[in-house]
């Protein structure tokens, strides 16, 4: 007779309760007041020597364009290549386009290791430097690295904690799940979001410091201050959800989405970069010839706390900011944010749930306003106190250059239930619950509900 190893429960029942305590705490850490964060990341920048300069696409250090597609890579063959994408699609204002695209089939790991101090939870952040940021040094997890910088392709230093989750003990990890990365500038991108708990001593290198939910929620609340892949770990947590009611159900809800990712049509393939439609290589960039949308740049780095203190690569430059934003209001007193099942080229699936609104106004300036996206006219002559929420944040500055979205959440308690084809309104918790599955959540949707779940706004 064999003996039955001992059942656990299924879910962690204590930890939403602890999330939000962690979410409540939003002056003093166990380490570090709201109030000197500022200066604390101010001096971690002056620590360090960091320089980041335009060169020329001729000028990058082992990389190259191939003979005959034209696409740019690495000696190696790791990181990343720049190809060319070919998209058709069944709806929307231009129905095929050509674009170049980033190609990275290895899965990175965004992680955040989280520890109790005095009963409350912390997070382990990272001053990082990354050089497409526009500031250069923000709050990152505590691990952001892509399996070439791990497994040190690079033949760099160690990349700090990864133990942590790459060898996780049993009954650490609070959350860990496969998501996306932004599907207009990666082919098929996706990275493991990890938060994984310890009881250790943990050693706190000079550039790191334990924080608290409702601190990184304040902070969420500055400019360019935590970065995208914290946000997108944070937007992971399995935080309680006080609403019991919706406008939707959750079968209701997913039934839509499985409808809308079974009608929506989205072909893409992969191609040659020199086959890129619309797009042309000079000495600096490679740029689209309406002066729209984004440019291929290159740059030289130089970086004292990296793996590795200087290199050079490509970055996609966006040509301006862009907008990032979700409609909010309140159905018999339940608050609902207004999802749009978005289609985009380099999504592994024919769409992700975004927010209302995730555009540049500028790359629609020279079509008609009826090609315009849903809503953007409400932003034309925005009332201030509509606006629960705003920040500018930047995107992943490890691939993009100086690339900002305004993130808005806009109340809307004008616009009623019925919305366009491809629009939902659904509770924050029901979008949170689909964090905890891969390919749901765009990155830009994931960006906002990270300022859900540490409080920096309350809707």
């Amino acid at each position: 007779m064999t003996t039955s190893p001992p059942l656990q429960f299924r879910e962690d029942l204590t930890l939403p309760a602890r999330l939000a305590a962690s979410a409540a705490d939003r002056g003093a850490g166990a380490q570090l007041r709201t109030e000197q964060f500022l200066s604390w990341l101010a001096e971690r920048r002056q620590a360090h020597h960091f320089i980041v300069e335009r060169i020329p696409l001729s000028a990058l250090e082992d990389w190259s364009f191939a003979p005959d597609t034209r696409n740019l890579g690495h000696h190696s063959g790791r990181f990343f290549s720049v190809e060319g994408l070919r998209v058709r699609t069944s709806q929307g204002p231009v129905r095929e386009w050509y674009q170049p695209i980033i190609q990275q089939p290895e899965v990175g790991i965004l992680g955040i290791l989280a520890k109790e101090f005095d009963g409350v939870l912390h997070f382990l952040m990272q001053a990082k430097m990354e050089p497409g940021n526009p500031n250069l040094l923000q709050l990152s997890p505590t691990v952001q690295a892509t399996r070439s910088n791990y497994s040190k392709v690079h033949r760099g230093a160690d990349v700090k904690y990864i133990d942590y989750f790459t060898q996780p003990r049993q009954g650490s990890v609070l959350a860990d799940v496969l998501q996306s990365e932004h599907g207009s500038w990666f082919y098929r991108k996706f990275n493991r979001n990890m938060l994984v708990r310890t009881d250790d001593e943990v050693p706190v290198d000079d550039d790191f410091c334990w924080l608290t939910l409702g601190q990184l929620g304040e902070l969420l609340g500055l400019d360019n201050v935590v970065n995208m892949d914290a946000r997108t770990v944070l937007a992971c947590l399995p935080v309680a959800s006080a609403q019991t009611r919706a406008l939707h159900s959750d079968t209701e809800l997913l039934s839509w989405f499985t409808g809308e990712r079974a009608r929506r049509e989205v072909r893409t393939e992969l191609i040659p970069l020199r086959a890129a439609v619309g797009w042309d290589r000079d000495t600096w960039a490679i740029s689209h010839r309406a002066g729209r949308y984004f440019r291929v740049v290159a740059a030289a780095v130089e970086a004292t706390n990296r793996e590795v203190t200087g290199w050079t690569q490509p970055l996609f430059e966006p040509v301006a900011e862009g907008t990032t934003a979700f409609l909010t209001r309140r159905f018999d007193g339940v608050p609902h944010v207004l999802v749009h099942a978005r289609a985009e080229g380099g999504f592994l699936d024919t769409v992700e749930l975004g927010p209302t609104l995730q555009y540049t106004p500028e790359n629609y300036a020279h079509l008609d306003a009826a090609d315009h996206p849903a809503y953007a006219e409400l932003l034309l002559d925005l009332d201030p106190s509509r606006i629960r929420y705003e920040a500018v944040h930047s995107e992943e500055g490890g691939r993009f250059l100086n690339a900002t979205s305004r993130c808005l959440f806009i109340d809307a308690q004008d616009i009623g239930p019925d919305v366009p084809p491809g629009y939902r309104w659904v509770t924050p918790g029901q979008l949170n619950s689909l964090t905890r599955h891969g390919h749901y959540v765009n990155v830009q949707a994931r960006t906002l509900l990270s300022c859900l779940n540490t409080g920096a706004v309350v809707l």
